[in-house]
């Protein structure tokens, strides 16, 4: 299986924001001990969609955006974490099955500073389902209460 090509040497950080991200599920099942930092950051022109326990990022050219955090793997597991994360989402590069694709998209940190990332988005066939038939999720956000908003979040409140 050969990964999606990336520039020469480059190591993108990861984009996630549902079941990954600090507090869910699957983060310390599969980014414990593998990452050095977990950022607040949001990715543009995405609409956050329910799924079957588990949501899916959805492209669109609307101005709207989806919370999550960016991940910097630790550079001595970069490899195999992303084998991990493209398992955990049942990608495999070209598979017109896939329900994810991996793909770099730049990304906003919650300091204002934009960066490339690797982002799990709804393949094609399914993004254009949910476009039909999905339930988006309000504000952009999986739901976990515990979770902080952006400061100027809480100051709009």
């Amino acid at each position: 299986m050969t990964p999606p090509p990336r520039p020469r040497g480059e190591h993108l950080p990861v984009f996630v924001y549902g079941t990954l991200r600090p507090g869910e599920r699957n983060h310390a099942a599969y980014l414990r001990g593998r990452i050095t930092s977990t950022t607040p950051a949001r990715l543009p022109h995405t609409v956050l969609y329910a799924g079957p326990g588990y949501p899916y990022a959805v492209e669109t050219p609307e101005a709207t955006q989806v919370d999550g955090d960016l991940i910097t793997p630790d550079p001595t597991a970069y490899e195999t974490l992303l084998a991990a994360l493209d398992h955990l989402e049942d990608y495999s590069p070209g598979d017109p099955r896939n329900l994810y694709e991996r793909v770099a998209r730049e990304v906003t940190c919650e300091d204002g500073t934009r960066t490339r990332a690797w982002v799990y988005v709804a393949a094609p066939r399914l993004a254009a389902r949910l476009r039909a038939t999905g339930s988006p999720l309000p504000g952009g956000r999986w739901p976990n209460e515990a979770r902080p908003a952006f400061e100027d979040e809480r100051e709009a409140r």
